[in-house]
């Protein structure tokens, strides 16, 4: 079955098809022009022939020699009398004619019988001759003596249809090599212009032959082309990007993962080789053991728990969507859920209403996160002072505070301190904090207390009254 023409066209190379239609629109546009051309000129022609005709002076005694021979009904074709301009012939009221010395016989047609008969002034006309050449014609109404007479005076086509004839055949020429030039233009500025184009397509079929993001296309100008290859080498960049991110956080979740899971292995493995040596542990010894096994499973689950979290696109504020929050409510709750968890640990709230928008569980998790990261790094008995004013939420501890190198890193994923390496935790919590503040519009930073410890603030934008509903 032969595919549609639209189909087999669209099946062509770009640059074939941006030759066609660039032949297309200028064939349509010297065509269009052609035509005015040749039919401007064949109505000025035309003008000038009827002008022609109106000033053609036949002498009286020609006219009135006719018209005897007319009423006579001779005819004479002898050729002694004077040529004369154009062809001369009188129109009976009844259609027949008198032809003229030296004219050829033209056909007489109705609208001749109506300037005999009276009906009209005069006509202007095409016509032919007996012997079939195309005449333009006047038939007019002249006044000899006290007869009036019915003049037709024509001249032949010929002399105008043969210089149209020569102008049509000069502007199809003409208009054949435009056509042919537009094409090879066409071809020409299409190959050029699409030159960029073939770079950027190699490159990316570079890139998903061999994977290799670090291709980038040479960038030259400010045209369409030039933002296209802007954005190609933006995609690639942010895809390597993104796959570097991706590696090192496999990399750092399975070495993360590997301390709790090899000391996981180890006390299961205590406890089956006690199992199969008949040698039981001591009470003691065992319950430590089993302590320690929940502890690791308690410290994986969280493990995943915050990997999940940080799984989701950067670019995405998540999968819930956007609400009113009363941050100083969700604040107590994680100061309550806090204290619960921080054993001998005072934390102190004072808070200040104050309404933002975000995603409720995602924002109390890390204010959960943000307060459990100061509970960690109290010290037995110490206090932590949680306070929100003006929409400035402040973490106070009074722990062993986190040097000055450090803090550019502590929102890092997996990054903890040296101090805290033997403390358990996987390092996510302040990563979590940081990408939830930021997808709401925030900020949050750490810094040195006064009189030791740490301080982490947490700004977000709102209002200190409740703002109407998304």
């Amino acid at each position: 079955m032969t595919a549609p023409p639209a189909r087999r066209f669209n099946r062509l190379p770009l640059r074939s098809r941006l030759a066609i239609l660039t032949a297309a629109a200028v064939a349509v546009a010297v065509a269009a022009s052609a035509f005015a051309c040749w039919f401007l000129t064949r109505t000025q022609l035309r003008d000038e022939l009827d002008s022609s005709l109106q000033s053609v002076t036949i002498e009286g005694g020609y006219i009135q020699e006719t018209f005897v021979l007319c009423r006579s009904k001779q005819s004479d074709s002898s050729d002694n009398a004077a040529p004369v301009v154009a062809n001369v012939q009188l129109v009976q009221p009844d259609g027949s004619r008198c032809v003229g010395r030296n004219s050829q016989a033209v056909k007489v047609t109705a609208a001749d019988v109506a300037v005999a008969q009276g009906q009209k002034r005069e006509t202007l006309h095409d016509s032919t001759t007996d012997k079939g050449e195309s005449v333009r014609v006047l038939t007019r109404g002249l006044v000899l003596g006290d007869t009036r007479v019915t003049v037709s005076l024509s001249r032949p086509l010929g002399e105008v249809d043969g210089a149209l004839s020569r102008l049509a055949l000069l502007l199809v020429a003409v208009a054949g090599v435009g056509v042919l030039g537009a094409a090879t233009a066409g071809l020409w500025i299409a190959r050029s212009g699409l030159r960029p184009v073939d770079r950027l397509t190699g490159a990316v079929e570079h890139i998903a032959r061999t994977e290799d993001l670090a291709v980038r296309i040479p960038v030259d100008g400010e045209d369409e082309i030039a933002r296209l290859s802007r954005s190609f080498n933006s995609m690639t960049a942010a895809l390597a990007s993104s796959r570097d991110r991706q590696q090192q956080l496999i990399a750092d979740a399975g070495h993360e993962l590997r301390t709790p899971l090899t000391s996981l292995r180890t006390n299961i493995d205590l406890l089956a080789r006690s199992e199969d040596t008949g040698r039981a542990i001591p009470a003691e010894d065992r319950k430590e053991l089993l302590a320690s096994v929940k502890a690791q499973m308690t410290e994986l689950s969280e493990l995943i728990g915050d990997l999940q979290e940080l799984s989701r696109p950067d670019t995405a504020p998540g999968s819930g969507p956007l609400q009113i929050v009363p941050l100083h409510e969700a604040a107590e709750r994680a100061v309550r859920r806090a204290r619960l968890r921080g054993t001998g640990i005072t934390i102190t709230a004072d808070l200040e209403p104050w309404y933002v928008r975000a995603e409720p569980p995602a924002l109390e998790r890390a204010l959960v996160n943000l307060l459990d990261n100061a509970v960690k790094f109290s010290p037995a008995g110490g206090v932590v002072d949680v306070a929100l004013h003006r929409g400035e939420l402040t973490v106070r501890d009074r722990g062993p505070g986190i040097p000055a190198d450090d803090l550019p890193h502590v929102f890092e994923r997996f990054w903890r301190s040296p101090s805290a390496r033997s403390l358990p935790g996987s390092g996510l919590g302040l990563s979590i904090v940081a990408r939830t503040v930021q997808q709401a519009g925030g900020e949050v930073a750490l810094r040195a207390a006064e009189g030791g410890g740490t301080v982490a603030s947490l700004r977000l934008p709102g209002a200190a009254t409740e703002p109407p509903a998304l």
